[in-house]
């Protein structure tokens, strides 16, 4: 009998080598076969369709909104400044919404996707065979990506094309604008999944949304107190948006979603106080930034599996 409780005729009578079931799998092999598993699983949870009720939910309304604002302003007045500045803000705050879905459906999936089936056994049922921690969760990760990520590109697009058709807006980048939405859906659900491996599933979500709000909190306060010249608040926006990048990212993503003129239109630095406009369009130095923090969470979280007892 083998390492993995086959007897080595049993497996030699198949065709196949002896000693086969003794290596350690192609880690590639594994991470795909996880990912593929993660994605199926998520599919299937019930998470999934309180998330698709949410959506169909505010498109609906979104859609109603917006056709009362072009029914009320009427038809000469889309194409005005004034049009355009309150479909920016209308589209920001809608999908701050989509934002805020993505955000508690991805992480309480991520918490039960790992730390569920670590206390029920089902993770140490894969692990005892040879199969490397990391590819386990670098497996969980993509899958949980490929499903948050969708989600909100799905949506967004949903979102985009409710607004094109009711108030004849379209934004000027959206695909960039998805991206930033997708990142910070990502940087999200990557706390949360290292929260798993440290707290059970319920706190690991909670505390990931929880610091969600408060992120989203501190660039509203700063955004108030640089309107007011207060530089001391002001500084509390970034100082947030290093130490978790998801306010950061969605202030990107509003920037793209909104007319070019919109900030200006509503009194320049003034509009800092807004919490549904971008003052600016981000820098590849806070894009790299939050790709390298996106890694090193994930780094923490594989070395907090790989010492944690099963």
């Amino acid at each position: 009998m083998n390492a993995l409780g086959t007897t080595t005729g049993g497996v030699a009578g198949d065709g196949v080598s002896p000693d086969l079931g003794s290596r350690t799998p192609n880690p590639l092999r594994t991470v795909g076969t996880i990912a593929a598993l993660t994605l199926r699983e998520a599919s299937r949870r019930r998470v999934l369709l309180a998330l698709a009720a949410l959506t169909v939910v505010l498109l609906a309304l979104s859609a109603w909104g917006f056709s009362r604002l072009a029914a009320e302003a009427g038809p000469d007045t889309l194409t005005s400044g004034e049009a355009r500045l309150t479909a920016s803000i209308m589209l920001n705050l809608v999908m701050f919404g989509f934002s805020l879905i993505a955000a508690l459906g991805t992480a309480f999936l991520a918490g039960p996707t790992l730390a569920g089936e670590t206390e029920s056994g089902i993770a140490l049922s894969v692990l005892a065979r040879p199969v490397r921690r990391w590819a386990f969760l670098l497996g969980k990760w993509l899958g949980l990506v490929g499903f948050g990520s969708g989600f909100v590109v799905v949506a967004g697009l949903a979102q985009c094309l409710v607004v094109q058709a009711t108030v004849g807006y379209w934004p000027p980048r959206p695909a960039v604008a998805l991206a930033l939405l997708a990142a910070q859906t990502v940087a999200l659900l990557t706390l949360a999944l290292l929260l798993s491996t440290l707290v059970s599933p319920m706190a690991s979500g909670v505390v990931a949304v929880g610091l969600f709000g408060a992120t989203w909190i501190a660039g509203v306060v700063a955004g108030i107190g640089e309107s007011l010249g207060n530089d001391a608040v002001a500084r509390v926006g970034p100082i947030s948006r290093m130490l978790l990048p998801t306010d950061g990212l969605w202030r990107g993503a509003m920037h793209a979603f909104q007319d070019p003129s919109a900030f200006l239109r509503l009194g320049g630095e003034e509009a800092a106080a807004f919490p549904f406009l971008g003052a600016a369009p981000l820098t590849w130095t806070y894009l790299v930034w939050a790709a390298v923090w996106v890694a090193m969470i994930w780094a923490l979280a594989a070395v907090s599996f790989g010492r944690r007892d099963l």
